[in-house]
């Protein structure tokens, strides 16, 4: 579980695929395998902070220049599952959607145009030596996406409450092939009954994504540092999976006005943190 720390990371939450150690082919998998056993393996906030010391240089440094050989673990009844952090390639992701995120003159001063352009250039040549690669966890600032709350259901939250020393901490855990038979469901209910949009295009690229993965993996989602963006009564009220999955069946048994409900209580719960974006 997080630390509650006197600094606090970016409002970011996280979809993570945790993979078998047999997912992975040698030398790698010895390497996940002799990791494992650590005890001193770090958290996510760890890894926030690590990027953050790299954009305080100057010149910044917005991708790592070696990628990371941590990940984060969890034994999923006595089968050791890994989600290696990949920050590297992440970093180069997360690049190129950074035009969308922020007003050029902003954009410019945080990252100069030379920094983009040469980490560009980095990527292009890294991709053509390695086509078929893929994160392991994507990320969202400020929100959770409404597709991903498509991959678990009610039943599989998990809510912690804050304590002296503890964030609170609020996640999902599914099996693959859960997450997958949702996607495909929720998709099959979205197309008969909506337009081409922002939600289907999202389920569809998330997935595609989830198909890159060994069936037996585990799907992860944790609202990460967003929990410092919600009070912790709403916090703990927060059913957004449930409300997701009943929209969709209500539009799948033609009743608009019930799934209008549903998105109702999604667009008034999630209002709070987009105002606080807004002010940012």
């Amino acid at each position: 579980m997080p630390k509650v720390s006197s600094v606090i990371v970016p409002y970011t939450a996280y979809l993570r695929v945790y993979e078998p150690l047999a997912a992975f082919p040698e030398p790698e998998r010895g390497h996940w395998a002799r990791y494992a056993r650590r005890t001193d393996r770090p958290s996510y906030q760890d890894e926030l902070r690590r990027a953050l010391a790299d954009l305080l240089p100057t010149p910044p440094v917005p991708v790592p220049v070696h990628e990371s050989a941590d990940a984060f673990v969890l034994d999923i009844d006595g089968v050791v599952c890994v989600c290696p952090w990949r920050t590297r390639l992440r970093g180069w992701q997360a690049l190129d959607g950074l035009a969308e995120e922020l007003p050029p003159p902003v954009l410019d001063a945080v990252l100069p145009p030379v920094v983009r352009r040469q980490a560009a250039q980095d990527y292009e040549r890294w991709l053509a030596r390695n086509p078929d690669a893929r994160p392991w966890i994507r990320t969202a600032t400020w929100q959770v996406p409404l597709n991903w709350f498509v991959l678990v259901s009610d039943e599989e939250r998990h809510y912690t409450e804050a304590s002296a020393d503890e964030a609170p901490l609020l996640r999902y855990r599914t099996p693959m092939v859960q997450a997958r038979r949702r996607v495909a469901r929720g998709l099959r209910t979205l197309k008969e009954t909506l337009d081409e949009g922002p939600l289907i295009d999202g389920l569809v690229n998330v997935g595609r994504w989830l198909e890159e993965f060994h069936p037996r993996s585990l799907v992860e989602l944790d609202y990460g540092g967003l929990v410092h963006m919600v009070r912790p009564g709403e916090l703990e009220g927060d059913h957004s999976a449930a409300d997701v999955a009943e929209g969709i069946d209500a539009l799948r048994r033609g009743d608009g006005a019930a799934a209008g409900e549903a998105y109702g209580r999604l667009v008034e719960r999630w209002r709070g943190v987009r105002d606080l974006r807004s002010a940012n």
